[in-house]
């Protein structure tokens, strides 16, 4: 009996040594760039990423301009370049975001309606590409405004999956 129970917690401590993520693709052969759920393994360590906000694209133009910070796909890109530089110090990358949540101020050019479009066009620059297949639980909102100010139309949080 004690046998049996060593080798069943020796079996069970192995397997749970490799940090597992999974991700469940959306029904019906969805080629939208999120899945469904994803999940973890216990020896995973989780990062809970702070939003990030993009810089200006523009330092000269005048702070807080569309000019300053660009339309949203723009931002979106620079926010994905910023989240890129903090992920290099961190040792992970785009492939270990398990979960994403993208917060969209309303694009005052288009009567005030989050330009998700625009924001796609950058998502799927890193997400669900050959380079990069793995593609986060995901979810994205319009929101009245961000803390940056007027024209800053996107923050992007992140929780990554870094297997120990």
């Amino acid at each position: 009996m004690k046998k049996s129970l060593l080798l069943a917690a020796t079996s069970l401590l192995a397997t749970s040594a490799l940090a597992d993520v999974t991700r469940h693709a959306l029904p019906n052969n969805s080629t939208f760039p999120i899945s469904r759920a994803v999940e973890v393994s216990p020896e995973t360590t989780l990062i809970f990423h702070s939003g990030t906000v993009p810089g200006p694209v523009n330092p000269d133009a005048k702070r807080g301009s569309r000019e300053y910070y660009g339309d949203t796909e723009t931002q979106a890109l620079n926010v994905f370049k910023r989240m890129e530089t903090s992920f290099k110090e961190l040792g992970v990358d785009f492939g270990d975001i398990i979960k994403m949540q993208v917060f969209l101020v309303g694009d005052p050019t288009m009567d005030g309606k989050m330009d998700f479009a625009g924001f796609m066009k950058a998502y799927t620059k890193y997400f669900g590409t050959k380079e990069q297949p793995n593609k986060p639980a995901r979810s994205a909102f319009q929101i009245a405004g961000l803390a940056g100010g007027p024209n800053m139309l996107i923050e992007i949080e992140a929780v990554i999956a870094r297997p120990n």
